[in-house]
């Protein structure tokens, strides 16, 4: 392995603890809330529950009012129309019982008895005349006394004078001839009773106009009474529905402007709170309001303050840490303090010629390079959701691997990132020059890549002073050695058989060699990375078929077969590294031919 696995600086727990303890919405303590919202929204209900008290008020006079009215039409108008009406019928009653008795007597057999009830009969109608004149007008009177009821007096008190002149006339009128009829009934004068009737009927049928006249003015006041009921009652359903109409539109306008100065600043807030949903720490909130909300807006600016300390803090770290650790660290923090044993995918990066190169450089031009070096190499890592774990002089260390990502797409995700950095070597040959400004660099420079998949432990590791979140374990060790074995074969991407195993298909592969490392029982085949999936040319595919055929015939010891199959390898793509590697050993082996243990596969000791 090319040195050690280094501690960079990383995450003094003090700064761990201050980044993964729950921040506070408001560092001082909260004053006691003023009940303002609370004032206002008992407000709003005192409000409208004295529009509807003046209203329910108002409805319930008017219809005491409208109550009023129709008393007076139901027991006075109407009866006293009826007292008129039945007098008009006790007068035709009275006649009818007058006749009678002129009958009874003008028989030749006069019944005393009849002719005694008939009179009775008579006198009873006569006394019901005045009873029902005089009810009506006792009504009338009523009427007129009343002054809670809007009435036309003037009207009423007339009619009730013409109703006791008609009766007086009447009484007067009718006594005298009552009693000549009477006598000329008794003196069996029938040529005299005739005429005395017919003045009687005469005086009957005078009154009744009268009464006819004074029934009809009557009925006009009951008609009138009952257009000021009605129209009082229409009166009433329209006052009422405007005073509520009205009591709404204030209610409601209340409200609105009630609530809209506690909703505004809500909304504020739910828009503040998705600005930090979606990350930005930049908006604050105007604090319009000195009630709740408005002491809540206040911790929410400090909590956006807070939270941009934090970012701050955040960024600043993820400038020497991965920001996917640093994010992994805040919200998991035990996962750095017990550590796991995860199964990850390790990238070990070196810039060959680097050792070279750097003698040549003053300190500020290799700075200069090493930094576009690393941003050019970076950013492929991260693109495919890499974790960066340190720089160690001109090498990255990276690695694929729960929970940053699923199981199943380490290997297949580290083989794409090692793909795009060697595609990035050409521009960056071009780039360094430039850079400096010289014509060309004194090393070219080009990548070596090693990755191997397999258990590692994740952890903070370090002193109480200073930790380092990193992975440990054979994996990192074989992504090592593989990054350092592309000397041997030429290669740029090594990686190991486990890699290659989840791999699948998904990458373009060629079994480069069996390996043996220092610490392990069993050799391995290690692959080299040549393309993505479906994209090899005519030459690449030739060039894996004859290195596969020479491969077979090397590990059976058909020296001369595996030489053919290697040059005819050279032969698709001239210089390819593995090939001429494992002629050169091929020649070795012709002068010192392998023992009989000897099972194929190359041990890294003899490095």
């Amino acid at each position: 392995m090319k040195g050690q696995i280094a501690r960079i600086p990383g995450l003094k727990s003090g700064v761990l603890s201050s980044l993964t303890r729950p921040f506070s919405l408001c560092p001082a303590p909260m004053p006691i809330f003023n009940q303002s919202i609370r004032r206002k929204i008992v407000g709003i209900a005192l409000g409208l529950i004295v529009l509807m008290l003046v209203t329910s008020i108002l409805s319930m006079v008017m219809s005491s009012q409208v109550g009023v009215l129709l008393d007076e039409l139901t027991n006075r108008y109407i009866p006293a129309y009826g007292d008129l009406a039945r007098a008009n019928i006790r007068s035709l009653e009275r006649s009818v019982a007058l006749r009678r008795m002129v009958m009874m007597k003008m028989q030749a057999s006069s019944d005393e008895e009849a002719y005694a009830a008939r009179l009775r009969e008579f006198e009873e109608a006569d006394r019901k005349i005045e009873e029902e004149a005089e009810g009506a007008r006792k009504l009338i009177n009523a009427i007129i006394d009343d002054p809670r009821t809007p009435s036309d007096n003037a009207a009423l008190a007339r009619i009730e004078i013409r109703i006791e002149t008609a009766v007086t006339e009447l009484r007067r009128d009718l006594n005298e001839d009552h009693a000549k009829l009477l006598k000329q009934v008794d003196a069996k004068q029938m040529a005299e009773a005739r005429g005395t009737l017919e003045h009687i009927d005469a005086i009957r049928d005078q009154f009744n106009r009268k009464f006819d006249a004074i029934r009809a003015d009557m009925l006009t006041q009951v008609f009138a009474s009952t257009s000021q009921v009605m129209s009082h009652q229409r009166q009433a359903i329209i006052v009422s529905g405007i005073v509520t109409l009205l009591a709404a539109i204030v209610g409601f306008a209340f409200a609105l402007l009630v609530s809209g100065g506690i909703t505004r600043p809500v909304r504020l807030l739910l828009a503040g709170t998705r600005e930090v949903e979606a990350g930005r720490f930049d908006k604050t909130i105007a604090v319009s309001t000195q009630d709740e909300i408005g002491e809540l807006a206040a911790a929410f600016n400090r909590m956006i303050e807070q939270l941009r300390h934090n970012e701050r803090i955040r960024e600043t770290f993820g400038r020497y840490i991965d920001p996917k650790v640093v994010q992994g660290l805040i919200e998991r923090p035990e996962v750095a303090i017990d550590g796991q044993r995860r199964v990850m995918t390790i990238m070990f990066c070196d810039m060959s010629g680097f050792t070279s190169m750097s003698e040549g450089m003053t300190p500020r031009g290799l700075v200069k390079v090493m930094n576009h070096y690393f941003t050019v190499m970076s950013a492929p890592i991260r693109s495919n959701r890499g974790v960066i774990d340190k720089y160690i002089g001109d090498a990255i260390m990276a690695y694929w691997g729960p929970p940053f990502i699923e199981e199943d797409e380490p290997a297949l995700l580290a083989g794409c990132a090692a793909i795009d950095m060697t595609d990035q070597v050409p521009a960056l040959q071009k780039q360094l020059p430039d850079l400096l400004g010289i014509r060309a660099m004194p090393v070219p420079c080009d990548l070596r890549i090693g990755i191997a998949t397999g258990e590692v432990l994740t952890g903070s590791i370090g002193s109480e002073l200073m930790m380092s979140f990193t992975v440990m374990g054979d994996a990192v060790n074989l992504a090592s050695r593989l990054e350092a074995v592309n000397k041997v074969y030429g290669t740029r991407i090594l990686i190991s058989q486990a890699t290659a195993d989840a791999v699948g298909e998904r990458l373009e592969l060629r079994e480069i060699d069996r390996l043996a490392v220092a610490g392990q029982s069993a050799p391995q085949a290690i692959f080299e990375v040549m393309a993505r999936a479906g994209v090899l040319t005519a030459a690449q595919d030739g060039l894996r078929t004859h290195y596969a055929e020479g491969l077979a015939a090397y590990r059976a010891r058909r020296f001369d077969e595996a030489r053919a199959a290697f040059n005819a390898a050279l032969e698709a793509v001239p210089g390819d590294g593995p090939s001429r590697a494992l002629l050169a050993r091929i020649a070795q082996f012709e002068v010192n031919p392998p023992d009989e243990r000897w099972d194929g596969a190359w041990r890294l000791e003899q490095k």
